[in-house]
């Protein structure tokens, strides 16, 4: 149900914990992790200025579906008005990451309350624990469940927004939907990021409407500022314009769908029926105080992304005070103890964090992850050199033992942050999972060029659904079960939770958790704007390594990691970060400068 930011007492504040028993012996120690893919390759750094707005803003990782968004705010429109037509721009523009194929989380403010919305994948009726177990016993390579329609969960995200927009819309569907129609009808140009992705990719031409939509004959991407035309998603569109999500997920649109996911030699088991009874759930988002003074809103479970981000605040919370930056980037004290906390909050991630319609929650309230008691005795654990690997911890009384999900690589997404010009605002993260989805490109049955990929959800749900003990994973496959996520919609209040202070997100699989967590720091830690907290170079743990962003720390701050027994490993960490933030005199939003968003507004 919505809350008031403020209501939820759960700033790190419940004082005492449920008992910590673990009837089936003592907590089960996560694997060596190693470093997870980049979710989206670099497509380059092109340095952004930030943009000052007075009454509204609208920031998103394509300008095409900027523009589209601010249209629709400037015409009078509700965030949520503007937030539809980002996404189904964004669905035609920046294929790889998200669409009318996948799945969202959103997290909405409407000047009094907070609400969060849940549209992610479902697994079909028919799947089971052992989805991506092959007959020799073990588990699938991933790139062999991604591709096909095995990988396929049922996409969430047409029917949440138009039941969003129920609840939050001011102009009507059918006007949010014409800037996506009319880009697909009269083309847009391809840009360098989406180019470049299509050439990197090893697997988008073996599907062959997708081969034929979007590369040439001689299997090399149409180039850069190629006019591509979608007229099967225009056709798509339009049925859902006039007819609402019925026209997606009933109809010629599901059959096809179906079709293409049943008929794949790595097949899938959803059925119409699987599509019709879809329905986006409304769940309880968490609030928490923050540094005392802050309320930071985010998503429960089945997104591990607000938890995971808020134990290692909370820890570093207990390690105060905040180390500043040097020399303009985090120093290397900071980056041992925010990777310290990392690897704590990280293994109890991989333990406990699934869909709650499944698994019983720890102490019977997911804040018994977020106590100040708890996070006191993880704090504790934190010396002057690198742990390594982190343990879970206990933070509440459990039926079942469980076992911990090995890591395994999660993939892209897209974010979108609005705010409107009468308080609205909202932070919205959606996804078809890994760049391209599962490589399948849906026509919707309307047997035109084109249409929207569907997403590879699925891989999200453990491989492995139990150790070596027969300990279940809590988050392995079960029918009509929702996978785990990281995606982080944020919403920062003033401590009483009376004012929005901001809308932060990021894509960025895994690594979303610390994208977000690093512009929290920076806007609220460090001070700065959220172009220059977005700026700000990555950095994280997965409960393995120490993973730092490539070329963008002294070598003398990995030196001293490693002088404290980190693993270090220099990487592209390819964030999306879209941020806006209230100023004085009105909004200051940030793009990322290492993908193509851009902020709007009035």
């Amino acid at each position: 149900m919505p809350v008031r930011p403020h209501a939820l007492v759960i700033p790190f504040l419940l004082a005492g914990l449920s008992g910590c028993t673990h009837p089936d012996g003592p907590p089960n120690q996560t694997p060596p992790s190693q470093t997870p893919p980049a979710p989206e390759a670099s497509s380059g750094y092109t340095p952004k200025p930030g943009w000052a707005t007075e009454r509204f803003a609208v920031a998103a990782a394509n300008p095409l579906a900027t523009e589209a968004g601010y249209q629709i705010l400037k015409a009078g429109g509700s965030a949520l008005d503007a937030a539809v037509a980002v996404q189904m721009v964004l669905t035609l523009v920046e294929p790889q990451s998200s669409g009318i194929g996948g799945g969202a989380f959103l997290l909405h403010w409407d000047g009094e309350t907070v609400s969060a919305l849940d549209g992610r994948e479902t697994a079909p009726a028919a799947a089971n624990e052992n989805l991506f177990i092959k007959a020799d016993g073990k588990p699938m390579e991933f790139q062999e469940a991604v591709v096909g329609g095995r990988s396929v969960g049922v996409p969430g995200t047409v029917k949440m927004l138009e039941q969003a927009h129920r609840q939050y819309g001011r102009l009507p569907w059918r006007e949010l939907l014409q800037p996506a129609i009319r880009l697909a009808e009269e083309g847009f140009e391809i840009s360098p990021r989406l180019h470049g992705l299509l050439k990197a990719d090893p697997s988008l031409r073996g599907n062959p409407p997708a081969a034929a939509f979007y590369y040439q004959p001689d299997g090399s991407p149409w180039p850069v500022g190629h006019r591509l035309r979608n007229p099967a998603l225009g056709a798509v569109l339009k049925n859902i314009a006039d007819n609402g999500s019925d026209a997606f997920y009933r109809g010629a649109n599901a059959q096809a769908l179906v079709r293409q996911v049943t008929e794949h030699h790595n097949a899938g088991a959803m059925t119409l029926s699987d599509l019709e009874v879809y329905k986006p759930r409304q769940r309880d988002p968490l609030c928490n105080l923050w540094q005392k003074r802050y309320q930071v809103c985010g998503f429960p479970p089945p997104s591990s992304g607000h938890i995971t981000q808020m134990q290692i605040l909370g820890i570093l919370d207990q390690l105060s005070p905040l180390p500043a930056l040097d020399q303009g980037v985090p120093s290397a004290e900071f980056l041992h103890r925010y990777t310290e906390a990392a690897r704590l909050a990280y293994a109890d991630r991989a333990k406990y964090l699934a869909d709650p319609d499944f698994v019983p929650v720890p102490g019977r309230t997911w804040n018994s992850m977020l106590a100040p008691k708890y996070l006191k005795q993880r704090a504790e654990l934190i010396g002057p050199r690198s742990m390594g690997t982190a343990k879970p911890g206990d933070p509440g009384e459990m039926p079942i033992a469980f076992a911990s999900q090995p890591t395994q690589p999660e993939y892209g997404t897209s974010h979108i942050s609005i705010v409107d010009a009468n308080g609205n605002a909202l932070a919205m993260t959606t996804t078809i999972e890994q760049a391209f989805g599962s490589r399948l490109l849906n026509d919707g049955g309307t047997g035109l060029p084109g249409g929207y990929l569907l997403n590879n959800e699925l891989t999200d749900f453990a491989f492995e659904p139990r150790d070596a003990q027969g300990r279940p994973v809590a988050n392995r496959v079960e029918p009509n079960k929702r996978p785990r996520s990281s995606m982080s919609p944020t919403l920062v209040f003033d401590a009483s939770g009376e004012q929005l202070l901001a809308s932060v997100g990021s894509p960025g699989g895994a690594a979303i958790i610390h994208f977000t967590a690093k512009t929290l720091l920076g806007m609220y830690g460090w001070g700065l704007d959220a172009q220059r907290a977005i700026e700000l170079p990555n950095f994280g743990s997965f409960n393995g390594p120490t993973v730092l962003e490539a070329e963008r720390f002294p070598p003398a701050t990995v030196e001293a990691l490693k002088a404290r027994g980190h693993e270090v490993n220099e990487t592209e960490m390819t964030s999306g970060l879209q941020a806006i933030q209230r100023t004085g005199s009105g909004w200051f939003g940030g793009a990322d400068p290492r993908r193509e968003g851009v902020v709007m507004g009035d």
